[in-house]
């Protein structure tokens, strides 16, 4: 297989520029150059945004359409040009430390054909990667890396190839969960996840919960998964195992209302179109040491 061409795409509200422009000039510092990059406002001006490098393009969106619609108008562009076979994507407030990462994404993807997304280490500025960053159950160890069942949002490579046989981002979910959503159809349709602790993003220390709207659509779209994508006898098993998890680790009482709320939400709306997963995926994923009721 010929070296892959990277492209790389990176979401901003327009809050963080002199982070975005430390995390652009860490691209533009890669011993492997992107072919593309795509930086995404999401419902702010473009016009605020720091000068961007070459080969650099700006989408400018009128309004927020969440992770999923800003990462779908970022793949759709790369798409227009039509020399990406690898799309990166990186959180406006990342830094990439190391100037290897693009080098080191395309010998996997030309090491393997079946290879169709490689999730990053996102650690701090210390070097520490929270627990909850480590995309497998048994997360003692954020160096141990191989094989998984999904991956992290802030920093991550997708195959195109992938992503033109099984579609882009739920547009629908806006914020939590989008990657499990691809994560789950990446897999049914044969593709690997890999998580290369190597591969190293640098992000502040944070908790999801700092989002407002966290608790009703975390909650809303664990019911949109089991609906659009669990063969139905697993379905009750995934929500009541998330349901148990949530009651022990939330502290906060509006923090638990808004999460039933969302739950709720979950259960009366729609999702999208219903694909259960193959039980052959399932069983693969519960090999690989997550399946897919928890």
């Amino acid at each position: 297989m010929s070296r892959p061409r990277v492209g790389v795409a990176v979401l901003t509200r327009g809050t963080r520029p002199d982070e975005l422009r430390a995390l652009l000039d860490s691209v533009a510092r890669q011993d492997c150059p992107a072919t593309r990059v795509v930086v995404v406002c999401n419902g702010s001006p473009v016009s605020e945004l720091p000068e961007l490098p070459d080969r650099a393009t700006a989408v400018e969106l009128p309004e927020n359409l969440g992770v999923s619609g800003g990462r779908n108008a970022a793949m759709a562009r790369l798409r227009e040009f039509g020399d990406v076979d690898v799309l990166v994507d990186l959180d406006d407030d990342g830094l990439l430390i190391a100037a290897d990462v693009f080098r080191r994404i395309g010998d996997l993807y030309a090491a393997d054909p079946e290879l169709g997304i490689v999730s990053f280490r996102i650690a701090d500025e210390t070097g520490f990667t929270q627990r909850r960053h480590v995309p497998r159950l048994r997360s003692g160890d954020p160096m141990r890396g191989g094989p998984v069942t999904t991956f992290l949002g802030g920093g991550h490579a997708l195959s195109m190839a992938m992503l033109d046989q099984i579609g882009g981002w739920p547009d629908d979910f806006f914020l939590t969960h989008e990657e499990t959503d691809l994560a789950w159809r990446a897999l049914d349709c044969g593709w690997k996840i890999v998580y290369a602790p190597e591969l190293v993003l640098q992000h502040p220390r944070t908790s999801p919960a700092r989002h407002a709207e966290y608790y009703r659509m975390t909650a809303r779209n664990r019911v949109w998964l089991a609906k659009r994508h669990l063969p139905a006898p697993l379905a009750p098993v995934y929500l009541g195992t998330w349901t148990a998890l949530t009651l022990l680790r939330t502290r906060s009482a509006p923090g638990l209302r808004a999460w039933f709320g969302g739950f709720a939400e979950g259960v009366r709306t729609p999702c999208g179109k219903r694909r259960p997963m193959r039980w052959s995926t399932v069983w693969r994923m519960a090999r690989l040491g997550r399946p897919p009721v928890i």
